[in-house]
């Protein structure tokens, strides 16, 4: 039995902001690469606090202040609970998670400031913690969302247990769960968590669906040559294929690149547009794997 889940809309893209502080982009350039991707139809934007050293998302707030009005045309997304080590701080000698009720909403207030919003449209904890207390997550997630300030919640690098855990003290559902897939990171594919996704109705967001520009290098030529043979095939970019190949999995995923070239990310609309079949689908699957299946 599939539950019933609030609406939340999320475009089939998703443009990641982790490398935004590294692309060099004055706050007028931003403001340009935000409405292009707002006319190409990724109204999404992927956030966490820690990325780029907790200055992404001031930097695209900065962005979005030139034109305020674009806020009610996207969905705003962010993580939180990863606190990072600092050498000199004598209780931050290593990094940890933190998945406190006072960690949590400091962590969205401090992004709902940064990103210039009043609230955020989703709000994931960014990896599975061992210490997590699941009943003062949720006290934290209600207290949010009463509060206006996020409307919908979800979790990032979970695994099915600890996902289970959590849905079991909220009264609200999880939106969805952020993981890594690509053709050289298939394992939530053999793990049980996209069946766990599909059985759900949660539809994942995955990162790093190019595998960090790692998939095209030479390290997997076989891979390299069945992609560049599809290619000609589908008249599209081996990039293209590679968006298409995670898009054909059957659990409504949303993709986020990473990428601030335009071209990457149409790309990844590409991709969604590529009815990839059954048999080249395993075919890439074989090449990534080095071997058949059983």
């Amino acid at each position: 039995m599939t539950s019933h889940r609030p609406a939340l809309t999320l475009s089939p893209v998703v443009a990641g902001m982790m490398r935004l502080s590294r692309w060099n982009l004055s706050p007028q350039q931003r403001h340009t690469f935000i409405r292009r991707c707002l006319e190409m139809g990724i109204s999404s934007f992927d956030h966490a606090d820690i990325y780029g050293g907790f200055s992404c998302e001031a930097l695209f707030g900065e962005a979005l202040r030139i034109e305020p009005s674009l806020r009610d045309k996207m969905e705003l997304v962010s993580k939180c609970n990863i606190v990072p080590k600092q050498e000199n701080n004598p209780a931050r000698r290593i990094g940890h998670y933190n998945s406190t009720f006072d960690h949590i909403v400091s962590s969205a207030e401090r992004s709902l400031k940064n990103l210039q919003t009043d609230y955020l449209d989703l709000l994931l904890i960014h990896r599975a913690d061992p210490l997590m207390d699941a009943a003062e997550v949720a006290r934290a997630f209600e207290h949010l969302r009463a509060a206006g300030k996020v409307r919908h919640f979800g979790v990032s690098n979970f695994g099915i247990h600890k996902m289970q855990l959590l849905q079991s003290r909220l009264t609200m559902p999880l939106q969805t769960n952020q993981i890594e897939l690509s053709l050289l990171h298939w394992e939530a594919l053999e793990n049980g968590m996209s069946d766990y996704l599909q059985q759900q109705n949660i539809a994942p967001m995955i990162w790093s669906p190019l595998a960090g520009g790692r998939l095209f290098s030479e390290s997997k030529p076989q891979l390299v040559t069945v992609l560049r043979e599809l290619s000609q095939k589908y008249e599209s970019s081996p990039a293209a294929l590679a968006f298409a190949w995670i898009a054909r999995v059957p659990f409504g995923a949303r993709i986020i690149t990473g990428s601030g070239k335009i071209e990457r990310l149409r790309e990844a609309i590409d991709g969604r547009s590529i009815n990839l079949s059954r048999h080249d689908w395993f075919w890439l699957y074989r090449a990534a794997r080095g071997y058949d299946v059983p």
